[in-house]
């Protein structure tokens, strides 16, 4: 079974669907990684993540995988461990053009479909219900208003020692928003049949228990 979780920065995806994986025994596979990864890569070596076939060459160089580790998720760029380095700033700020372009999306898409053949998956991401897994069993598309993910992301940028104004991080997730909702390569949207979870004011175990209830009503094992 597929579990598909899309939405917006900020919206919790990728806290609930580990910790739904961990509820049902699925594997977990966070999409944005790979783009991160590739991201990383990039800046390493000085590729303008605004060109689009240098990106998708530089990804054809390299072998991402997500493996499990004692801490949790382990993020491998060629067998080195970038768990910690694929969320530095700098490659938070990059990871919006990298990800935008096409011949990339088509490259990563065929690795994440690569992980989904080999079980059960819990998978969160921008596009995993209408490009990457149309077939999932479970759709969910997980949401937040903007002020609440604006604080969320705060927080976490405040708890790993950063502390830039609120203000700014508003403005950066709409601009966020606007990107992701507005690429020309699979845009982020409401896949069909998708359940919207708005998730403003609900706790974090109020949120997996709903998905947990869906897999359940879909015949999974919850």
């Amino acid at each position: 079974m597929i579990v598909a979780i899309d939405g917006p920065a900020g919206a919790g995806k990728s806290t609930v669907a580990r910790l739904v994986a961990e509820e049902l025994g699925f594997g977990y596979l966070n999409t944005g990684s790979m783009y991160r990864a590739v991201a990383l890569a990039a800046h390493r070596r000085s590729v303008d993540p605004n060109d689009g076939t240098a990106v998708a060459e530089l990804a054809r160089d390299h072998v991402v995988r997500l493996v499990m580790g004692d801490s949790g998720e382990c993020v491998l760029l060629d067998d080195e461990d970038v768990t910690a380095m694929v969320r530095a700033p700098e490659i938070s700020a990059i990871v919006p053009h990298v990800a935008a372009h096409a011949p990339l999306r088509t490259i990563v898409v065929g690795w994440q479909r690569d992980v989904m053949d080999t079980g059960d998956w819990v998978v969160d991401g921008r596009d995993i219900a209408t490009v990457v897994a149309p077939h999932a069993e479970v759709k969910v598309f997980l949401t937040a208003s903007p002020e609440e993910r604006s604080r969320r992301r705060h927080a976490e940028l405040a708890a790993s020692g950063e502390a830039p104004p609120l203000e700014s991080v508003h403005a950066d997730m709409r601009l966020r928003d606007a990107r992701d909702a507005g690429r020309t390569a699979s845009p982020m949207e409401v896949a069909e049949g998708a359940t919207v979870v708005d998730t403003t004011g609900l706790t974090i175990t109020e949120v997996v228990g709903a998905i947990r209830d869906l897999v359940r009503r879909a015949g999974g094992s919850a």
